[in-house]
């Protein structure tokens, strides 16, 4: 038990340790605000820190560091790389390009002390709101959304100890990107909740708005499959996939068996390359769909909110920029980091509009 105590109370002294610089700047700059805007400022950096949480969280697994230490929460019971030099060093020697390095240790730990700090500033901000409650009665803001957003993200910080513990499983490591990406929108949600800024429309619009917000979730789902499955260049060619075929051979039923092991079938053969196919495949056919509903939610809030319909087409335009340069330039980091991070903006922005379309309904 002390094996994961010690490490477990260590790596989170250490994220407290980065979450003080940003609780200071936040402190100083929100330090003539009402409380509720001293709130809405904190719920903003712990929104921004996730945005960097998830996009370091693609960086992390595109150079292979997902078990660059390969036990939870220390570096083989070290707070960090600096403690495990000696099991670094003989595992590089053994394998020089394998899962554990030096460097890939210390990216997978700064992922973690991110982590650990971005869920003491939702501690904070869940002790904070309920102070409110306490101090200003029903008029305060409701606690429960931060609260909500806490056990989120503890819920989140187990899925991170399972995506190590179970050596990288594609169906964990999905769900942790899902969960990650979920709690970038409690964050964003739970922000307006605390600003008044409703954005009338009618009630069809709203669940225009949530509809397109459910595809893009969908979306973003099957965009995480291919990546936890290496998927990427099973199509290399755009528009078509392999070789010139639009439609090649495709196996959805081993492509989308949830529960197995990275590269391998339910039944333990390896995962053929059908399968790969049929995971990138079903990815682009997804984007052509939200593509064309983002398309549409812009044209029709080009009158009540244009603003809103030029963010959500740069948006749109921004994803499909950068997938097809994950395909036609061979999967470049900056193109796949590109990618994660407009679709968790492309989530915050639908969330964000959803929220204030909510606030202006009659």
């Amino acid at each position: 038990m002390n094996d994961l105590l010690l490490p477990l109370g260590q790596v989170a002294a250490i994220g407290g340790a980065v979450a003080l610089g940003p609780l200071l700047w936040w402190r100083q700059r929100a330090r003539a605000a009402t409380p509720t805007g001293r709130l809405r400022a904190l719920t903003l950096l712990a929104l921004f820190l996730t945005f960097d949480l998830i996009v370091f969280g693609a960086f992390t697994r595109l150079t292979d560091s997902g078990l660059g230490c390969p036990d939870w929460p220390g570096c083989y019971s070290a707070a960090s790389p600096v403690g495990a030099h000696e099991h670094i060093e003989a595992a590089q020697t053994a394998m020089p390009t394998g899962p554990v390095t030096h460097a890939k240790a210390w990216i997978e730990m700064l992922h973690r002390y991110l982590a650990s700090a971005v869920g003491l500033l939702i501690l904070v901000m869940a002790v904070l709101s309920w102070r409110l409650r306490r101090h200003d009665g029903e008029s305060a803001p409701s606690p429960w959304w931060p609260t909500l957003t806490l056990a989120w993200v503890c819920v989140q910080g187990a899925f991170g100890a399972l995506t190590v513990t179970m050596k990288l499983f594609p169906a964990i490591v999905t769900l942790h990107l899902l969960f990650g990406l979920g709690l970038l929108m409690l964050l964003a949600w739970q922000r307006e909740a605390y600003e008044l800024r409703p954005l009338p429309a009618p009630a069809w619009l709203r669940g225009a708005a949530g509809l397109v917000l459910a595809l893009a979730l969908l979306q973003v789902a099957l965009g995480g499959w291919v990546s936890t499955n290496y998927a990427v260049l099973a199509c290399d060619e755009f528009p078509t996939c392999h070789g010139g075929q639009w439609w090649p051979h495709l196996d959805f039923a081993q492509g989308f068996e949830l529960w197995r092991d990275l590269g391998r079938r339910a039944d333990g053969g390896w995962l053929g390359f059908e399968a790969l196919a049929a995971i990138h495949m079903a990815h682009r056919i997804g984007a052509a769909v939200v593509f064309c509903a983002l398309i549409a939610l812009a044209w029709v809030l080009r009158g009540p909110a244009p603003a809103w319909s030029r963010w959500l087409l740069a948006a749109g335009g921004w994803q499909l920029a950068t997938g097809l340069s994950n395909v036609v330039l061979d999967w470049p980091i900056v193109a796949a980091l590109g990618h994660t991070g407009g679709a968790a903006l492309l989530l915050a922005l639908l969330t964000t509009l959803l929220a204030r379309l909510q606030k202006g309904r009659p």
